[in-house]
């Protein structure tokens, strides 16, 4: 489009629960403005925004589509996040640069999990949002009950634009309340008709009127004299309301009939903002030089900024950065700063997005979403900007991993490539970690549930032709000791020549602070200084390998206080093996005994799910630190829980919440482990 300003864009996310429609409603908006000439199939797997290998077989949405068209004269940026909770760090890098979002409601489903989170995030971020209520052809659908059940779940502020006309497969159309008029479908569009009588249409209309009088002074005033709204006084009422938040417009329709798409069009520009509306048109960031405030008025006037929203690897391509211009206009060949890291780049390439179809553009106005290419060091979450004026915009906070897993190669010579090519996704994924392990040797992947890192070993194997396995990832486990014990440990060997000899005696006994402590209590002498350092690195060896199943020894206080030496035999080497014999010997009679990691975690649950997690946690010995109320009746769960009982907590707590809960965990401390416990972790050791 030609000449296009910031005033005829609007970014909008499609949120909702999985399957309710999102992707086939962007399908029927692409085909009523003639980007495509049929309607593609989720089941099929030829839509526009599922266009990824994994979605089509899978068939539901694993990542946000960037969908840009033109439609009647104006810009219209959806994203069409998924709706499956795994992948909700899609969602979170499409509100950042979204204005307003349309929530997709199934109708035969009524209000889902999804819709919940979806209405949640909105409601943090203080986004504007329209909810269409899809299949509405679909079965016995009751549209008052579906009102009274998000008035009482979200409140007064939702607001019916709309009235169906017919019910399941006789739904044909609908009343529009601001209109006065019907819509009804007519092959694959909708016609304009009179308005017909329907017993709801007065109170809906009478309570839009009244959210309209709520706007100013000057509404209310000509509302209580009972004098009429124009309906340029109607659309300007209720656009600020829905601005505002304080309502919520309701549609119907049917995606796969085409019913209500051009009226979600349209309300779509006439009730989001436009990004120069949305946050009064102001984008706050930080000078990386000074750390000072920056704000930027989202203006072509302004110098250039943008935000990196989105990062996809492409095997071939490389990688493809989506970003939203705040403010400025971004040109092709431009170079500009990533202030976040400090490096200029150059924009070789300039597009709009269209799920995987790509048009070219020399230029990106202030407010509009476009991609580059080829910027090696550019992540999701950097800034760019004009060489001249700095700024950082405030990076997206992602959730942390909450299930790790050990990835295993299928074939062992693709050992090296494993990690590079994991490490390429991760850069695509900020939910997901990618950890080495050094101690026992895994490379563990972090996600936000089982689903999540399959699909990124489907990816693994889709993008890089590297097969791989997902297992349990070990514990590691630690041992100590409960008393003191005070051995001595002797190295003598002579066989013709020069010879060994070291002696030593050490106390050992339990350190209730700190992993480990060397003590020096030698006097006169007897065991020259020089040596100490090798008795100490003795001890350190010997450390790592524990008497009961192998584990690194921790939490011992080691005192040398006598030993011998010889003038000529005696160097480090003796002592050294001097420590480690003494060592040995001390374990045997020090009471040794296994320790198991403990991790905190904070579990956030809504309140009816409180006693199940609670009696859930119990059984897996964890101890209950506290709970708080949250806002939205959520509770917040603290509890200290061995590491080895809730490696799967993530799949265990979708199953407990039906997806609601949601929790975050760090290690804290190693504690005693239960001897029934203890003996199979030792059983398990030596048959390894």
């Amino acid at each position: 489009m030609k000449n296009y300003t910031t005033d005829k864009i609007r970014n909008v996310s499609f949120l909702g629960h999985r399957g309710s429609g999102k992707t086939s409603l962007v399908e029927s908006l692409l085909l009523r403005a003639n980007v495509i000439s049929n309607l593609g199939s989720v089941e099929k797997g030829n839509t526009v925004s599922d266009y990824d290998e994994e979605e089509k077989t899978r068939k539901f949405s694993i990542n946000t589509s960037a969908i840009s068209l033109d439609y009647d004269g104006h810009i219209y940026n959806i994203l069409d996040t998924p709706g499956y909770f795994d992948f909700s760090g899609e969602c979170l890098s499409a509100l950042t640069v979204a204005a307003g979002a349309v929530v997709v409601l199934d109708a035969s489903a009524g209000i889902e999990v999804g819709t919940e989170k979806a209405w949640r995030l909105l409601e943090e971020r203080k986004i504007p949002r329209i909810l269409f209520i899809n299949k509405m052809d679909k079965g016995a659908i009751n549209y008052k009950d579906i009102l009274i059940d998000l008035k009482e779940k979200f409140g007064k502020k939702i607001a019916p634009f709309s009235i169906p006309l017919g019910e399941g497969d006789k739904f044909n159309g609908f009343i529009d309340v601001v209109e006065d008029k019907c819509r009804i479908n007519v092959g694959d569009h909708c016609e304009d008709r009179p308005l017909v009588k329907h017993e709801d249409f007065e109170s809906i209309k009478n309570l839009l009127l009244e959210a309209v009088a709520e706007t100013s002074e000057e509404a209310m005033e000509k509302y209580f004299n009972g004098e009429e709204f124009t309906i340029e006084e109607i659309h300007k009422g209720l656009r600020k309301g829905v601005i505002n938040g304080d309502l919520v417009p309701v549609l119907v329709g049917s995606a796969t009939n085409m019913i209500g798409i051009h009226t979600l069009f349209e309300m779509i520009f006439d009730y989001m903002p436009t990004p120069a509306e949305a946050n009064d048109g102001l984008v706050h960031g930080i000078n990386p030089d000074t750390k000072e405030e920056v704000v930027r008025k989202v203006s072509q006037d302004e110098p250039f900024s943008a935000f990196v929203f989105k990062t996809i690897v492409d095997p071939f391509i490389g990688k493809i950065s989506l970003f939203k211009v705040n403010s400025g206009v971004a040109t092709k060949d431009m170079e500009v700063l990533n202030a976040t890291q400090d490096k200029k780049e150059k924009l070789n390439t300039l597009y709009f997005v269209r799920g995987i179809k790509q048009r070219d553009t020399d230029k990106v106005v202030a407010g509009d979403i476009a991609a580059t290419t080829k910027l090696q060091d550019v992540k999701t979450g950097d800034t760019l900007c004009d060489k001249n004026n700095p700024i950082v915009y405030e990076n997206i906070k992602f959730p942390k991993p909450c299930l790790y897993m050990n990835v295993i190669p299928v074939k062992k010579s693709d050992d090296e490539k494993i990690s590079t090519s994991l490490q390429k996704l991760v850069e695509e994924d900020p939910t997901l970690e990618l950890i080495r392990n050094a101690e026992t040797k895994e490379l563990l992947l972090g996600g936000q549930g089982k689903k999540h890192l399959e699909v990124v070993l489907s990816k693994l194997y889709n993008k890089f032709q590297v097969q791989a396995e997902l297992t349990i990832p070990k514990i590691a486990y630690r041992e100590t000791i409960r008393k003191e014990a005070s051995v001595q440990g002797k190295h003598k060997k002579q066989s013709g020549g020069a010879g060994q000899y070291g002696e030593v005696y050490i106390k050992f006994e339990p350190l209730y602070t700190g992993e480990y402590e060397f003590v020096d209590h030698i006097k006169g002498g007897v065991v020259p200084k020089q040596y100490l350092p090798a008795v100490e690195k003795g001890l350190h060896e010997a450390a790592k390998k524990g008497p009961l199943a192998g584990y690194p020894v921790i939490n011992y206080k080691a005192t040398i206080y006598d030993g011998s030496y010889h003038p000529v035999d005696s160097n480090e080497i003796s002592f050294k093996q001097a420590a480690i014999l003494a060592f040995r010997k001390a374990m045997e009679s020090a009471a040794p005994v296994l320790l198991e990691p403990v991790v905190k975690m904070e579990i956030i649950i809504p309140e009816e799910y409180t006693g199940d997690v609670m009696g859930d946690m119990n059984k897996r010995r964890g101890k209950i630190l506290g709970i708080d109320p949250l806002d939205h009746g959520d509770q917040k769960i603290s509890v200290e829980v061995p590491h080895k009982e809730v490696l799967g907590y993530a799949i265990d707590l979708k199953a407990i919440s039906q997806g609601r809960g949601s929790f975050e965990f760090h290690f804290i401390k190693y504690q005693n482990m239960p001897e029934d416990v203890a003996k199979k972790v030792i059983e398990e050791a030596h048959q390894a």
